[in-house]
């Protein structure tokens, strides 16, 4: 059985965070920028890391990251990323919610972030959780020139929502379990 379990980013795996981010994000930040988010109180800095409970060796990879920052009410959405390895297997779901129940405990009210307009995979997923687009940031990604669409979830500390919350938390449970996976959460 593999283990996935999400944690905040210890100053030990810093190192490992900025390979991550350049494979999947070009190198957005560097270790002294996550240094930084560790340390500020506004920030919640997750990491999904993957071991293997059959394997002789106590080995884990981090496989993903996410970050929220905590802006008034609002649970501003930094960072989302899967090293692509490891894409399309409902890791980018677990940190979704994992960054929304943080959101919650934080008693924060909406979530918003910027997403590429190209990026079809993660703009579904934000959909399919009530993010809506509200507008655009024209040539927002400086390497690309792309342009980056808004999204905002509303009423986040809403009995509805958090109901809905813990159905997706299930669901999604239940299909890595089918995949031989175990979703600890810490």
């Amino acid at each position: 059985m593999k283990i996935l379990e999400t944690q905040l980013l210890r100053p030990s795996q810093v190192s490992q965070i900025v390979a991550l981010d350049r494979i999947c994000l070009g190198g957005l930040w560097t270790a002294e920028g996550y240094l930084r988010e560790i340390d500020s109180p506004n920030s919640s800095l997750l990491v999904l890391n993957l071991s293997d409970r059959n394997s002789t060796k106590s080995n884990s990879i981090m496989v993903g990251m996410a970050c929220l920052w905590s802006i008034v009410e609002e649970a501003h959405i930094t960072l989302l990323a899967i090293h692509p390895d490891y894409r399309q297997q409902g890791f980018g779901t677990l940190l979704l919610l994992s960054l929304l129940n943080n959101a919650i405990a934080r008693k924060l009210e909406w979530a918003t972030l910027e997403v590429n307009v190209n990026n079809f995979s993660a703009i579904n997923l934000y959909k399919k959780f009530g993010f809506e687009v509200v507008g655009k940031r024209r040539k927002y990604y400086s390497s690309t020139g792309d342009d980056a669409s808004i999204l905002w979830l509303k009423k986040l500390q809403q009995p509805d929502f958090k109901t809905a919350l813990i159905q997706w938390q299930q669901s999604l449970a239940t299909d890595l379990s089918e995949n031989n996976y175990y979703w600890h959460k810490s």
